[in-house]
């Protein structure tokens, strides 16, 4: 097996049929093998890497960022919407908390203690513990609830919808 995935560094040579990248761009992206010290990758898996992101960041984002993009997506996240984020305090989730407060809804963390300030600090208005609290016995209903790390039964989630809700 091939370990890696993820990657940002810097190109140290292209193919002939390559017209996107040049040697000495610095883009991140997704390559099999991406924990070797040189990887290949086709360059639609790659991305120009923003000058004031280091690399150790860019190599964060693809993964994890696309999936909690998805995620958002398929659940037809929009604004006035109310956005319940279950496992808001991994590489998903963090990128979810972020991504859903750009499209406009009232984002609710789900974390343990430990994480409930950086989930406030990513944007969340509001953060549940679910070491104390099971938001799916507050009453409280969404319009998407993304089940990044959860633990429910369906029917848990379920409960806590909004009748038009979706789970993603």
């Amino acid at each position: 097996e091939i370990l890696g995935s993820d990657l940002a560094r810097q190109v140290e040579g292209v193919g002939r049929n390559v017209s996107r990248f040049k040697p000495g761009d610095e883009v991140f992206g997704v390559a099999p093998g991406s924990f070797a010290e040189y990887a290949c990758a086709d360059e639609d898996r790659l991305a120009l890497k923003p000058a004031n992101v280091t690399f150790e960041d860019a190599a964060a984002v693809p993964i994890a960022g696309v999936s909690a993009l998805q995620g958002l997506r398929k659940g037809k996240i929009g604004p006035g919407q109310k956005v319940l984020i279950h496992g808001a305090s991994g590489a998903v989730g963090t990128f979810a908390v972020q991504l859903a407060k750009s499209f406009g809804p009232e984002v609710t963390a789900v974390c343990s203690t430990r994480n409930l300030e950086n989930a406030r600090l990513l944007g969340a208005d509001h953060v549940i513990d679910y070491t104390r609290e099971d938001f799916t016995k507050i009453g409280n209903t969404y319009d998407l609830i993304l089940v990044v790390n959860g633990h429910r039964s369906v029917l848990a989630y379920r409960n806590a919808l909004s009748p038009k809700g979706i789970c993603v």
